[in-house]
């Protein structure tokens, strides 16, 4: 067997091997946590697999680690000419990067077979591959300096643990490692500028770290010039990124749309989740009917965005396709039809309205007057109910329902409808369920915030 510096061929090849396989093994399973379930967009897999990198980036550091210190014991006391000295980590750094090729490669087969939305960022892919290019550096350099068999794994870790510290700190120190930023948000886009700018500084870096190392153990002056060359590079290429601008948010999507029985528009990566969407709000639409609230069309924006319901438009937040995303959405656009109460006896009012909207069971408290109240708005058929809140929605909106807007509390509960007290005497609004489901109906009382009367008989249409 043919040996190599101390170390036989077959023996580097198995290891690249396996490092390739656990590395493509260890990316796909990163990226599948990073992708945002159901989204089809090539933005979404470029995103995925620079993602990958907070776990591959470790995994290659710690293998270049291990190559770098059992070559320096078999290179002990040889002189090393600069090719000779940069062959080894360049050949780490090619096969590195083939795993990272192929896990771009498995998870784009299904984008390639499929309608996908966007484009591929190639600047954002040449973005991904040089962050793991300075992983597998700074590995080397690592396993090189302290040549002892817990380098390697305290190299990953320490990679893991640094790079992970700088993509959570949410201020400029997110901007110097190789990532997209999260949660990713698809109606941000993916701007090749600050990937290009963040590719100077990573191999900038990456090429300072590995020609500074170079010169150290060539002793070549011609090196070390270049390793300063690099250290400009990488300067020049942070100063660009921590001065980049945060790009805005895409304005001009081009929806695709589902234009029955109401109109719902959605990203076109998400497009799979139109005929959920609209069954959720097509019930919430027409509840609203007759309300300044009412909508026709559902339009999703950006997660920054905040929902203003407007000229029959109903704004909607959709961060991914997972299981329930069509009532999390249904959940928060009709929690931002009223804030939430201040008291709460109104805070508990406000509540039974809001899960009828979303069509859930109405809730049960521990409070008399909203048990009684829930009961009181259960008797009502859902014409009844609709119309009720037509009348009453500026009052619910404000915060402002009360015992009054049902029935009258538990202080009415064991009168008969005949008997109860008119709106004049009681200043109750003048809506009470019969056990029949219809409804009587009294003069509107002076000052009840302009309450109009109901049918005598009947449902409430």
């Amino acid at each position: 067997m043919r040996e190599h510096a101390g170390v036989s061929r077959e023996e580097l090849k198995h290891s690249a091997a396996v490092t390739v396989a656990v590395l493509l093994a260890v990316g796909l399973i990163a990226a599948w946590n990073v992708l945002i379930p159901g989204v089809d967009a090539w933005e979404n897999i470029v995103a995925a697999v620079i993602g990958s990198l907070r776990l591959t980036g470790p995994v290659a550091a710690a293998f270049a680690a291990w190559v770098a210190l059992r070559k320096r014991r078999a290179l002990r006391g040889r002189s090393l000419t600069t090719w000779r000295a940069l062959k080894a980590p360049l050949a780490i750094v090619v096969v590195v990067l083939g795993s990272f090729g192929a896990t771009v490669l498995v998870l784009a087969v299904k984008t390639v077979l499929t309608d996908q939305a966007g484009r591929l960022s190639l600047s954002g892919l040449g973005m991904g591959m040089a962050g793991l290019a300075l992983y597998s550096v700074i590995g080397w350099v690592a396993g090189w300096v302290v040549p002892k068999p817990y380098t390697p794994p305290v190299a990953g870790l320490a990679c893991y643990g640094v790079f992970s510290w700088l993509a959570d700190d949410r201020g400029w120190a997110d901007k110097l490692a190789p990532g997209t930023g999260e949660p990713y948000d698809l109606f941000q886009g993916l701007s090749g500028a600050p990937f290009f700018d963040q590719t100077i500084w990573l191999l900038g870096l990456t090429a300072a770290l590995l020609l500074g190392w170079a010169a150290l153990v060539t002793r070549q002056a011609m090196v070390l010039a270049c390793a300063l060359l690099a250290v400009l590079a990488a300067g020049m290429g942070v100063s660009r990124v921590l001065t980049q601008a945060k790009p805005a948010a895409a304005v001009d999507i081009a929806y695709s749309c589902q234009e029955w029985p109401i109109t719902v528009c959605v990203h076109p990566g998400m497009r799979a989740g139109l005929t959920e969407l609209g069954a959720a709000f097509t019930q919430i639409a027409s509840r609203l009917a007759g309300t300044p609230a009412a909508f026709t069309r559902v339009e999703q924006r950006p997660l920054d965005d905040a929902l203003k319901p407007a000229n029959g438009l109903a704004p909607v937040h959709v961060p991914d396709l997972s299981a329930g995303f069509a009532e999390e959405a249904a959940y928060e656009y009709v929690e931002s039809l009223a804030p939430r109460c201040p008291t709460t006896v109104a805070e508990g009012y406000r509540q039974i309205v809001t899960a009828w909207l979303r069509g859930e069971p109405l809730p049960g408290t521990p409070l008399p007057e909203h048990q009684y109240a829930t009961q009181w708005f259960s008797s009502l058929s859902e014409p009844q109910r609709r119309e009720w809140l037509r009348m009453f929605y500026t009052d619910f909106q404000g915060c402002r329902l009360s015992s009054t807007h049902f029935g009258g509390g538990p202080a009415h509960a064991g009168m008969t409808p005949s008997v109860r007290p008119t709106p004049e005497s009681s200043h109750v609004y003048p809506v009470y369920p019969t056990p029949g489901g219809s409804a009587r109906s009294a003069p509107q009382t002076p000052g009840a915030g302009g309450v109009s009367s109901v049918a005598n008989t009947g449902d409430v249409s």
